[in-house]
């Protein structure tokens, strides 16, 4: 029989988590992350998604905040984010 397996992490689930991407400055750019978020997680509160322009603003930082329910999920929302073609870092 195999053991079950123990994904290791600090956090404790259910808890506030803050998805934080990044990606060239675009129009558009925050309503992709909002998407690919919203594929993983139930609720997305857009009232607290913040958006922050880099010095120059050429780049765009998109903060999400979501209630993570596990490391996996975690995991898939990250892998989603820097697949995209348009987010340069998911943090």
């Amino acid at each position: 029989m195999s053991e079950p397996i123990i994904e290791e992490t600090l956090l404790e689930f259910p808890c506030q988590f803050a998805i934080k991407a990044m990606g060239k400055a675009d129009l558009e750019l925050e309503r992709l992350i909002i998407e690919i978020v919203r594929r993983h997680a139930d609720e997305v509160n857009q009232d607290i998604v913040t958006t922050r322009p880099s010095k120059d603003g050429n780049y765009l930082a998109v903060t999400v905040f979501i209630e993570a329910t596990s490391k996996r999920q975690l995991d898939a929302i990250y892998q989603d984010l820097t697949d995209h073609p348009n987010v340069l870092m998911a943090l």
